[in-house]
């Protein structure tokens, strides 16, 4: 029983390890740019669902932001960046895309959220 828990304790440190490890910088760049454009709403949306993947806890955060003055496009942004880029699946889109090709996605990413945002805001 010891040998089966120790085993998959060394299974979890390794999987969350090799995560962390490829994916840490990314991370720590969009919570960094996240910070310097707090100014725009919808863009600070944008960039704060990139890091920040929820997907059972996103429903009632953004009804207490929404209820606090966020606006309907930033919401749409939040939405539309936080399921797509889900901690676990960048860690694989990396290694299966490569690093100019992942970048590319996170760009594409959050510019087709803030378009999206800004068209939400527009329309309603």
């Amino acid at each position: 029983m010891i040998d089966v828990l120790h085993r998959e304790a060394v299974y979890l440190w390794y999987y969350f390890s090799v995560q962390l490890g490829q994916i840490f910088w990314y991370w720590v760049l969009g919570m960094v740019i996240g910070s310097a454009v707090s100014v725009f709403g919808v863009f600070m949306a944008a960039t704060i669902g990139v890091p920040l993947y929820m997907c059972g806890g996103t429903i009632p955060l953004l009804q207490m932001w929404l209820s606090e003055g966020m606006t309907l496009g930033s919401a749409a942004s939040f939405m539309l960046t936080s399921p797509a880029t889900k901690i676990t699946n960048l860690g694989a889109l990396k290694i299966v895309l490569g690093i100019k090709n992942f970048i590319i996605y996170l760009l594409f990413v959050m510019a087709f959220s803030f378009a999206a945002g800004i068209i939400v805001n527009i329309i309603i």
